[in-house]
């Protein structure tokens, strides 16, 4: 099953995708941080910018600074911008078209500069319809009565751009938890938001089921978050004088 799972993706098959929802063009980009070997700078790495069907393009970014008030990387104005211009250029040349919406994910929080740059780069391509969305780890937990923790795709408003979601949780159709410990939610905050909030919460509930490097029904992260860890971690490795590959199943 794996292999089989594994050699349809590397010939260029979609072993699934998000139901199609979207009478125009939506793109999901991921945005994860990666030190180099020497462990001396830290870069980006941008997860497959793609579609709901989960076609698209992987992009390597530009280096990144801690800043020091959150101890987070971010991107300057000017880098942020260079990013997404180069992976929507990307993005279009592969798939012949541009989103009318564009969703950004991230796990550390947007700064000003940061959005701006994003916002100039979408406007660029006539992108009007942008989501900024930090996701992160939260040790907040919810209570459930009875013996299993809370469903999964349970989501709570903590504040208008504030919300919990456990991606990961009991699952109704089989009457328990299917994992080995007690899940938690994620933190999901809305730095800018075109789209409705819950809208927002059920893409990335979505987006955990497209790992397509795994055979699990549900993770914890969305595909934008994990694939754009995971190809970090193989970024590191290659020259900067090295184009990467664009497509993710190169790096399964």
């Amino acid at each position: 099953m794996e292999f089989l799972h594994r050699a349809l993706l590397q010939s260029g098959g979609t072993p699934w995708a998000l139901g199609r929802k979207y009478a125009k063009p939506v793109c999901f980009a991921g945005i994860s941080f990666y030190k180099s070997l020497d462990g001396k700078e830290v870069q980006t790495s941008v997860a497959q910018i793609f579609d709901e069907i989960g076609k698209g393009v992987i992009l390597r970014g530009t280096p990144a600074q801690i800043d020091k008030d959150d101890r987070q990387p971010h991107l300057d104005e000017t880098a942020a911008y260079q990013l997404l211009l180069n992976s929507l250029t990307e993005y279009r040349q592969a798939m012949g078209t541009s989103p009318s919406r564009l969703v950004i994910h991230k796990t550390s929080n947007f700064k000003p500069a940061e959005m701006e740059g994003f916002s100039r780069a979408a406007a660029e391509f006539r992108i009007d319809n942008l989501d900024m969305v930090t996701i992160m780890h939260t040790d907040i937990k919810l209570m459930r009565k009875g013996q299993y923790p809370p469903l999964r795709g349970t989501c709570v408003e903590l504040d208008p751009k504030n919300y919990l979601l456990y991606t990961r949780g009991s699952v109704e159709y089989y009457k328990t938890y299917p994992g080995d410990y007690v899940p938690s939610p994620v933190l999901i905050r809305l730095f800018r938001n075109d789209e409705n909030p819950l809208k927002i919460c059920e893409e990335i509930l979505g987006l955990t089921k497209m790992n397509w490097n795994n055979t699990q029904f549900d993770r914890k992260w969305p595909v934008t978050i994990e694939c754009a860890r995971k190809v970090g971690d193989v970024m590191k490795y290659l020259p900067e004088n090295v184009p990467p590959q664009i497509r993710y199943s190169h790096y399964m």
